[in-house]
C-alpha cells in the first residue's frame, strides 16, 4: 500500500520554543523524526513548517519540505495545505507524524497507515494506561472507544471515570477497568483532508486543544487500534527532551 508521511513542524511551541531543531545526539530533533518516517516505508515523507529556519535544517539534510501557512489551528490543518498543494488523490493515504516524536517505532507509523483503509475517516492508536499518575495526568490524552474500536471521546480528564475504585481511591488502578492512552498519530485520506480543512475549530476542540476531536464533533469515525508497539515519550517539556537525549544519546554511543 503507498501512502506519503507529512510531518508539520512549527517554530513557536509554548513550552520549547524552537523545538523541532533542538539537538539530540548531534541532530536537531526533526532529523529523528524524519528518519523514523523514511525507515516506515512511506513512499514520501514531506516536512510542513511556517519557519525558514526549520525548512533550512531539514533542507540540510536532505528532506523534502513544504513552507506553510502561518496561521493554521492545528498540524491537521496544516497537513491539508499539503495534501492540496502537493495534488493527493482523494483516496491516497496521509499519516500525519508529529515533528516532536523521534522515537515513534516506524512499525506503528505503518499499522496506522494501513489502519486508514477502514471506513472510518481517520485511524490513530492507543496504548494501554497501568499507573494513576498516567491516568490523572493532564498532559496525557485518553480515550474512550466503542465495542468496534471506534473513538467515543478524548479528554485531558481521568475518562472512564470508575466511581465506585475512585469513591475510594485514587491511588491504584481497577483491575476490572480499561484506560487507554492516546497517541498522537494520525492517518486520513486526502479527500477527508480537504473536508476537515472547511470546518472551523468546533467548542470541544477548543476546550480540551485536541484536534481530533472537530471530527467527532462533525460526526466522523475515528478508528483507534493498540500500537503494535509502545512509543516511548514525545516532546512536550523539558523533563521530555532530557528523556530522549538520554535513550537517543545512548543508541548513538552504541552505533
Amino acid at each position: 500500500m503507498k501512502f506519503s508521511v507529512i510531518i508539520p513542524a512549527r517554530y513557536a511551541a509554548t513550552r520549547l520554543p524552537g523545538k523541532p531543531l533542538l539537538d539530540i545526539a548531534g541532530k536537531p530533533m526533526i532529523q529523528h523524526v524524519y528518519e523514523r518516517a523514511m525507515e516506515s516505508g512511506a513512499a514520501q515523507v514531506v516536512i510542513a513548517t511556517d519557519n525558514a529556519q526549520i525548512e533550512a535544517a531539514a533542507q540540510q539534510f536532505g528532506a523534502e519540505t513544504c513552507l506553510t501557512s502561518v496561521t493554521h489551528q492545528s498540524g491537521t490543518d496544516r497537513i491539508a495545505e499539503v495534501a492540496e498543494k502537493l495534488t493527493f488523490a482523494d483516496e491516497h493515504i496521509v499519516v500525519n507524524l508529529q515533528g516532536d516524536e523521534p522515537l515513534m517505532p516506524s512499525a506503528v507509523i505503518q499499522q496506522v497507515a494501513l489502519a486508514a483503509c477502514t471506513a472510518a475517516s481517520m485511524a490513530t492508536v492507543c496504548t494501554q494506561i497501568t499507573t494513576t499518575a498516567e491516568l490523572f495526568d493532564p498532559h496525557v490524552v485518553k480515550v474512550v472507544k466503542d465495542q468496534q474500536g471506534m473513538a467515543l471521546y478524548f479528554s485531558r480528564a481521568s475518562i472512564p471515570w470508575d466511581r465506585e475504585a475512585f469513591a475510594n481511591t485514587a491511588e491504584i488502578l481497577p483491575d476490572h477497568g480499561e484506560h487507554f492512552r492516546h497517541i498522537g498519530l494520525y492517518a486520513y485520506r486526502a479527500g477527508f483532508l480537504r473536508e476537515y480543512s472547511q470546518w472551523s475549530p468546533c467548542p470541544l476542540e477548543k476546550t480540551e486543544s485536541l484536534e481530533q476531536l472537530r471530527a467527532l464533533w462533525h460526526g466522523h469515525r475515528i478508528h483507534v487500534a493498540e500500537a503494535v508497539e509502545i512509543p516511548l515519550a514525545g516532546v512536550d517539556t523539558k523533563k521530555d527532551l532530557d528523556v530522549v537525549r538520554a535513550v537517543l544519546g545512548v543508541s548513538a554511543a552504541n552505533l
